[in-house]
């Protein structure tokens, strides 16, 4: 799975324009489902024909980015934010803005300290005030790299090991929920109805996993995704008691319920799963933050619905971190509740 979620995490698709992300996973799944369809909105839907009931698997293709606004005449490059930035994170941020003449690299530049007024020291940089330089004289040679409005923007950050089974990356949240579902996809033997959806979206509204639930209408939905650990320094365990290397994560309630209250027939079905399969799992309640299991569970008449996450430090940077021991067990978890679904989830007629 390191070699798969390194391709992943290495890619770029920001919201709304995951398409190099989607080849990646089709060229995946392709060999392990009957069907695969990009539907209206852009999601992948990869269908594995079976018996009853029927389970979409979601996991969001994309990634939070920039996106170019105005190009001055001076050839900088001013940006919106696509998705939840802390923006003090972008600052000095080296950058590729993926234009239709190829990739160009950019920094987001800020005033030397050498330069700066105490309370300018004091004062955090809004991402409004933030440019990126990518070496053009003016506004002409800007254009003529390509260099428009509307052009998608990643951060410059790749895939790197760190001590022992834990790497980091940009972009986990959610290539990695991305990477468990297609290794899940590859292990399981299930009889049902499996669709493995990787949607678009995600990170500005939910918006791929709400019309895809509503074509597929599914009988039950997992979806995977990433989650924030209180095991390092600037959280306590009272806002998140998770640790990395103890096993996925079950999600119970996320945003205090304004987002995700799971279904509890499919908590059993999950939990009894891990406990027959020896898999240790972790449950979270969570005040804040949600994902597509929102817009899921709301779909037409209502979907059974219930998320397995990764804890995963430092999430909306570029430096996220995970283990893969985790990954690992959360994909294991996945492809066996698939095969013990049936049991649970038996449909009348």
């Amino acid at each position: 799975m390191r070699s798969l979620l390194e391709r992943l995490s290495n890619a770029h698709g920001i919201s709304g324009r995951e398409g190099s992300v989607m080849q990646i996973i089709r060229d995946e799944l392709a060999p392990h489902v009957d069907d695969v369809q990009i539907d209206t909105l852009g999601n992948l839907v990869a269908t594995r024909r079976g018996k009853s009931p029927s389970v979409m698997i979601a996991a969001h293709a994309d990634e939070i980015g920039l996106m170019v606004k105005f190009v001055d005449e001076k050839g900088f490059v001013y940006f919106v934010k696509i998705g939840g930035w802390f923006d003090q994170t972008l600052l000095n941020q080296r950058v590729i803005l993926h234009t239709k003449n190829g990739p160009v690299f950019g920094v987001i530049g800020s005033k030397p300290p050498h330069v700066m007024k105490e309370e300018d020291r004091k004062k955090p940089v809004d991402s409004r005030d933030m440019f990126i330089d990518v070496g053009a004289r003016d506004q002409n040679e800007a254009r003529e790299m390509g260099i428009v409005p509307g052009v998608p923007i990643t951060i410059d950050r790749s895939f790197v090991p760190l001590r022992g089974d834990r790497v980091t990356g940009k972009a986990f949240d959610n290539r990695a929920g991305v990477a468990m579902m297609i290794e899940a996809m590859k292990r399981t033997r299930t009889e049902c109805t499996v669709y493995a959806v990787s949607t678009v979206m995600e990170e500005v509204g939910l918006k791929g996993a709400k019309t895809c639930a509503f074509g597929i209408r599914p009988d039950l939905a997992i979806v995977t995704d990433t989650t924030i650990p209180g095991d390092h320094p600037g959280i306590e365990k009272k806002d998140s008691a998770l640790e990395m290397g103890k096993g996925p994560v079950i999600t119970v309630v996320d945003a205090s319920g304004r987002g995700l209250i799971a279904d509890e027939d499919v908590l059993d079905w999950l939990q009894k799963t891990a406990e027959q399969f020896s898999i240790p799992v972790q449950l979270d309640v969570s005040g804040g933050g949600t994902t597509d299991a929102t817009a899921i569970q709301l779909s037409r008449e209502g979907v059974k619905t219930g998320v397995v996450s990764i804890a995963t430090r430092y999430i909306h940077s570029p430096v996220e971190v995970l283990s893969l021991e985790d990954l690992d067990k959360g994909a294991e978890l996945i492809a066996r509740a698939l095969e013990t679904a049936p049991r649970y989830f038996r449909r009348e007629g």
